[in-house]
């Protein structure tokens, strides 16, 4: 006999449908948007990776994974009114994105999403103002730039030779989107000024000699052949090949290359005089507003500026303080730093890094494994004596994201002479710097399976902030190094580490100065005769440089404050209140607190202290 339910047992059929239906949905929703964010994420990235064919074969090791076609990318020619465009397609990502909801996504995604969205702000706001921006700065600028990334371009077989030569091609039509934008900056009078014009002007000259280039001397000549040969020591290319691609390689650099780097010297010739003096961004309309948004989008700090003012001038006035304390009570250290003895043990280059890394044990976490399980090499060069005088002291070539066994780093002679120099540059570079970091980040993602979206985001206040940082505590391992043979090594070393901090707060004040006060260079020249700066030659480069590139200081110097303020935090939150103090030694404390800023960075400080508190 067939029994129909009662209406209580209809009732909770009916309440547990619909909860069951509930769930369903909810769980479809989260899915959905994960999905959704993650097809997002993806082709941002690669819009992004794909912008630059240089950049592309930098980032990316296999483009076949990606689905990419690299010899089919070409370089982003500049089009009249470009620049103002920037601000429509920003606002047009944070639109598509908005249609994902955040509360929905898994907490990686979540992350990721809360990242590129602050991200795509901050750009949005430097981009309100399309002409500030400089690409052919003398210091970090496009001619610059080229030569150094055309001589470490990666050859694994005969398409990436054709792939870079291919390049070398653009060239001319790249250089002349560069003027029409330079030419759009004059036209609304942020021109560069006629002093760093010249500069421009006089590395296209010298960076691209046609006499050295003619007689095969040039850089870029010489480390062309020498990747070629290693293809050819594999068999890849014969010799024959091999001495056709030399012989096109030179043809495009002699009619091509040069030629472009003389019509690019050409037309700022032409456009000076259109510019303003070297000065500030504060002395132009809308200056100021222009460089609070840069300082947020170059350092991740989402500070006011009033406030990063306070936090730089406390620490300057410490370190200066210290260091006099230091000097007054050892007279003898005046004769020291004008002399930069030797005092650390003779290493080579390759030896110090060994030695870095090997101390990084018990602070810092160890890198994660790969997939591969292949070890992490590193290669250390200097630059070519042709380009000294436009490097870095140093700098890390970032490996492949889906490739980071091979690192490189290149040395600037010029300025990596004494042995403690060398010893920091190489912390902040290679060990527990650049390198580590790098390594460490690539690695956590792939092992969390973490969307490679963050390579396309600049966090170049986290960066160098974490450089820095390591870098300042790599004086500590210089003095246990050197102190067995030299005494005197501990209170050296404190005090060129607080010469080192000293230096760079007050270059970062100066930045501020210049940028945001608008203060000319007499008045920097009070400031700094104040402190004992005298020497007017080098304070008028310093004002010069710091007035070409924005930010650059702060992006080393308040990233690493940010950091020192996040350690607190944690401290605060993993400690009880009496031991705050002595946590920052500790070594368990050093070993999470590195651990998180690893796992969780690169990335802006307010995120991070969003994270750590939830921690």
């Amino acid at each position: 006999m067939k029994r129909s339910l009662s209406s209580r047992q209809w009732t909770f059929v009916l309440v547990l449908f619909t909860a069951v239906s509930v769930l369903t949905l909810y769980s479809y929703s989260r899915t959905h948007q994960d999905t959704k964010f993650r097809a997002f994420a993806q082709a941002f990235f690669l819009d992004e990776v794909q912008a630059n064919p240089i950049h592309f074969h930098y980032t990316i090791d296999n483009p076949d994974a990606y689905g990419v076609d690299e010899s089919s990318l070409t370089l982003p020619v500049y089009q009249p009114g470009d620049a103002a465009n920037e601000v429509y397609a920003l606002s047009l990502a944070r639109e598509n994105l908005s249609r994902i909801d955040p509360n929905a996504l898994n907490e990686d995604n979540r992350q990721l999403y809360e990242l590129l969205d602050s991200y795509l702000t901050s750009a949005a706001s430097t981009a309100a103002y399309p002409y500030f921006s400089e690409p052919l700065s003398p210091s970090s600028g496009v001619p610059s730039e080229l030569p150094i990334l055309f001589s470490e371009y990666r050859l694994d077989d005969k398409a990436d030779i054709d792939n870079y030569l291919s390049i070398l091609t653009q060239i001319p039509a790249y250089f002349e989107g560069l003027l029409i934008y330079e030419q759009e900056k004059a036209d609304a009078g942020l021109f560069m000024s006629d002093l760093t014009a010249d500069r421009v002007i006089r590395q296209c000259t010298e960076l691209l000699d046609a006499d050295s280039i003619e007689n095969g001397t040039h850089f870029l000549e010489i480390t062309f052949q020498e990747r070629l040969q290693q293809l050819a020591d594999k068999e890849i290319l014969t010799v024959e090949e091999m001495d056709a691609y030399v012989s096109e390689h030179n043809r495009l650099l002699t009619t091509l290359v040069i030629p472009a780097y003389d019509r690019l010297a050409d037309g700022l010739t032409v456009l000076k005089g259109s510019g303003k003096t070297t000065c500030g961004l504060a002395g132009q309309e809308n200056g100021r507003d222009y460089y609070r948004a840069l300082v947020r989008l170059r350092t991740g700090s989402y500070r006011d500026i009033d406030e990063i003012k306070r936090l730089l001038a406390r620490d300057l006035r410490f370190n200066y303080e210290s260091l006099l304390a230091l000097l007054t009570t050892n007279p003898a250290l005046k004769d020291m730093i004008s002399e930069t003895p030797s005092l650390l043990p003779e290493m080579t280059p390759e030896e110090i890094l060994a030695d870095l890394q090997s101390e990084i044990g018990e602070e810092y976490p160890p890198i994660p494994a790969g997939r591969d399980d292949a070890p992490i090499r590193s290669t250390i060069k200097y630059v070519d004596a042709s380009l000294e005088a436009y490097s870095a002291p140093a700098f890390y070539m970032m490996p492949p994201i889906d490739n980071i066994c091979d690192n490189l780093i290149c040395l600037n002679a010029r300025d990596t002479e004494d042995d403690l120099a060398l010893y920091t540059t190489l912390a902040h570079e290679g060990y527990p710097g650049h390198l580590y970091q790098t390594v460490y980040s690539k690695r956590y993602q792939e092992q969390e399976n973490i969307l490679p979206l963050g390579n396309v985001l600049y966090y170049g206040g986290f960066v160098e902030g974490w450089a820095m940082y390591v870098e300042l505590d790599s004086y500590n391992n210089a003095i246990e190094l050197a102190k067995k043979s030299h005494p005197e090594a501990s209170v050296y070393y404190q005090v060129c580490r607080l010469d080192r901090q000293f230096r760079l707060g007050l270059y970062s004040l100066l930045d501020i100065a210049i940028h945001y006060d608008n203060a000319s260079f007499e008045d920097i020249q009070k400031l700094c005769y104040c402190l004992g700066i005298s020497d007017s030659a080098n304070l008028s480069a310093l004002y010069q440089y710091i007035a070409e590139e924005p930010c650059n200081y702060l992006k080393y110097y308040l990233g690493y404050l940010e950091i020192l303020e996040l350690k607190k935090q944690a401290a605060v939150l993993w400690s009880e209140p009496d031991q705050m103090t002595a946590v920052y030694d500790d070594t368990e404390f050093l070993y999470r607190f590195h651990t998180f800023l690893l796992q969780n960075g690169p990335a802006d400080y307010r995120t991070l202290a969003k994270r750590l508190a939830a921690e």
